[in-house]
């Protein structure tokens, strides 16, 4: 197989012998025995994670079970088992900073016992992506057959950060350590890499998602720190490039990430890392400056962002993620692509006097942010885009096709994406990087809010796309409002992932069907899964007092003997509403119930053609009327899973409005507002 030329491929010079800094000088943070860095970090950080470990030193080390492992395969349950392998990062990673920081032996012996548990453990590899059970019949770890997956290449990474961090300390109380480490690492992530090139991850065939940078990047981290500088060390550089130029490529050019938001970070923010380490590796010469999607997936974060803690959640995704998200990463990536709206997004979630990272970051990202003077200096109070400065213009009136644009590889010298963000006045404290609008081709999500730099009134975010997306839920044509930046009209977002979650059973989950999003159910039919079920004829139009996009759902519902669904979301600045107009004409078919369903957060009370609802977060109250007042039911789903009560508390409520007693050919208005 020849080697894939990329976006990077096109950019870079090959890697040469003398191009990478040695083991012990190729990471970008300096090892314990700098003592001008580390004997005294961040002081709240540093207290918190102390305070963590102090715990730790009175309980036994969590130990994963094979009972656990094999449960995945048994009845689907995975959570179970990854907790125990997070709380061991965790551990593993509290213990490393404060060796480094101290060079007390308690805590280097810390950290040499959970390395040898990590040694000792059966497989690196989480239950869910091991195909020990395909390959084996086995439901526990094959360990002459390692599975190369996220969970083995943290790992990996974890322990390259820990002999680059720690060496000299290591060798002196526990000598021996670091040899296992390489033993381990070679057998299970970095043989299992090269000789195996089968990994769907890879992105071979065409099929490139967050898997592929997330892997590289640690697979990087151990082939520059645990393999000696060598022929075979720049082959296996060469080969972590290729695959994540396989990612780069697949960008579209205006940066979007169809699995969202929340996947960002471990995706796009996973690439824009590795590209960080391949830079300071190389000294500088394979930067990733030349590839301009880059700088438009570093602005992906704020254009999806509504307000406070909440953001636009299609796909898998919370609509108000972890307050746990390494913000220090995405500030290091907006200063390196000079991305302002960017910067002051990332830095008004650092609060001087608190933690500048958390553990569950991962190790790291943990050093990374404790040695960033920049990060460690940022405040809310960052210095936001100026209002004078050019901005992209936002998008004018277009009709698009049916076939959202396929990803091409970006160009060194293309022209900026249609993405919008406009103001004629200055941005608003604490929000400016808030686009008034913002529309990503790619993905077919358009977000437009009341005026750029508030989250203040009403946001409008609308999608087509198809429904193959990565982590895709069948909710073409499926839109958010958001009330003073909380949502209102919501997408339930994840659950806690079970052997359902990506099987083939996935659809009847009831957060990835159709019948729980803002979208129509139609002769009692929900939307299919498939690429082929997608948005047609698709249209934006935007101004100063309005943006829309406008959307054909007919070929969602391919059972349903459609001809047209034509659904229209608008809104309208002056008026302070958004209004989303459904007209269709169905073929002659079975006389079954057609109704939109409508998806809500908050206390809801329901009248004759209309209904309110009392947001979270004390955010106010929506008013929605619809026209012609026809029907309309109620059904109140109970939430008894974390992932979603964390987010929308004991209840979400649908609406189920009736048409069916329009005929075949009808319209309905809904139109969305704050009541006077």
């Amino acid at each position: 197989m020849s080697p894939f030329t990329g976006p990077l491929a096109q950019a870079w010079p090959a890697v040469r012998p003398g191009l990478l800094r040695p083991p012990g000088r190729c990471l970008p943070v300096p090892p314990a025995t700098d003592r001008a860095t580390w004997a005294a970090p961040d002081a709240a950080t540093l207290a918190a994670l102390r305070s963590r470990a102090a715990g730790d030193l009175r309980s036994p080390w969590p130990v994963p079970l094979a009972s656990g492992y094999a449960r995945f395969f048994r009845d689907g349950d995975r959570d179970g088992y990854e907790q125990v392998v997070w709380a061991r990062h965790e551990r593993v990673g509290r213990a490393a900073v404060l060796a480094a920081v101290t060079l007390d032996e308690r805590w280097l012996d810390e950290v040499a016992d959970g390395v040898t548990l990590w040694c000792e453990q059966s497989s690196w590899c989480w239950p869910a992506h091991d195909d020990t059970f395909e390959r084996h019949g086995a439901v526990v770890p094959t360990v002459t057959d390692p599975c190369l997956d996220l969970g083995a290449g943290e790992v990996a990474a974890d322990l390259a950060w820990i002999d680059h961090l720690l060496g000299a300390p290591l060798d002196e109380r526990a000598a021996g350590v670091r040899a296992r480490i390489r033993w381990e690492v070679e057998r299970r992530v970095l043989l299992p890499f090269e000789r195996r090139r089968d990994w769907q991850w890879l992105g071979i065939d065409g099929d490139v998602h967050n898997w592929n940078p997330w892997i590289h990047g640690n697979v990087l981290v151990a082939a520059l720190q645990l393999v000696e500088a060598g022929e075979r060390r720049d082959e296996l550089v060469r080969l972590v490039i290729e695959g994540i130029d396989r990612f780069v490529a697949a960008l579209p050019p205006d940066g979007a990430i169809d699995e969202g938001y929340a996947y960002w970070w471990n995706g796009a923010g996973r690439l824009l890392e590795a590209l960080d380490v391949l830079a300071y590796a190389s000294a500088g010469v394979l930067s990733a400056t030349p590839v301009p999607v880059l700088r438009e997936t570093v602005a992906f974060p704020h254009r999806m962002h509504l307000g406070g803690p909440w953001y636009v959640n299609f796909a898998d995704c919370p609509a108000r993620p972890t307050g746990d998200q390494p913000w220090q990463a995405l500030h290091r990536d907006a200063r390196r692509a000079g991305d302002p709206a960017a910067l002051a997004h990332a830095a008004a979630r650092r609060r001087p006097g608190t933690p500048v990272a958390h553990e569950s970051d991962g190790l790291g990202r943990l050093l990374r942010a404790l040695t960033d003077p920049e990060w460690l200096a940022a405040s809310p109070a960052e210095a936001a885009p100026s209002p004078a400065a050019p901005l992209p213009a936002a998008p004018s009136p277009t009709t698009g096709s049916s076939t959202a644009p396929s990803p091409a590889a970006p160009s060194s010298t293309g022209s900026p994406p249609a993405v919008a963000s406009s103001a004629a006045t200055a941005p608003a404290a604490g929000e400016s990087w808030l686009p008034r609008e913002v529309w990503l081709p790619s993905t077919q999500v358009l977000v437009a809010r009341m005026a750029a730099g508030s989250s203040a009134g009403l946001t409008l975010a609308v999608k087509g796309g198809h429904n193959d997306e990565n982590h895709n839920h069948n909710d073409v044509g499926s839109f958010v409002v958001a009330l003073n930046g909380v949502p209102v009209l919501v997408d339930p977002g994840r659950p806690t992932y079970t052997g359902q979650t990506f099987g083939p059973r996935r659809y009847e989950l009831w957060m990835m069907r159709s019948s729980w999003h803002n979208v129509p159910e139609i002769r009692g039919s929900e939307q299919a899964p498939g690429r082929e079920c997608r948005a047609r004829d698709v249209g934006t139009g935007a101004g100063p007092a309005y943006a829309k996009l406008v959307l054909d759902l007919a070929d969602a519902y391919p059972e349903a003997g459609v001809r047209t669904w034509r659904r229209t979301a608008r809104l309208d600045r002056a008026e302070g509403t958004v209004t989303v107009t459904d007209q269709w004409e169905l073929a002659p078919g079975a006389d079954l119930p057609t109704r939109i369903h409508l998806v809500l957060a908050g206390a809801v009370s329901l009248g004759d053609g209309h209904a309110e609802v009392r947001a979270l977060d004390g955010a106010g109250v929506l008013r929605l009327s619809w026209n012609p007042p026809v029907p309309c039911g109620i059904s109140v789903r109970e939430l008894d899973d974390p992932l979603l009560s964390d987010v929308w508390g004991d209840r979400l409520t649908r609406l189920e409005i009736d048409v069916s007693g329009l005929g075949p050919i009808g319209t309905l208005d809904l139109t969305v507002k704050e009541p006077r």
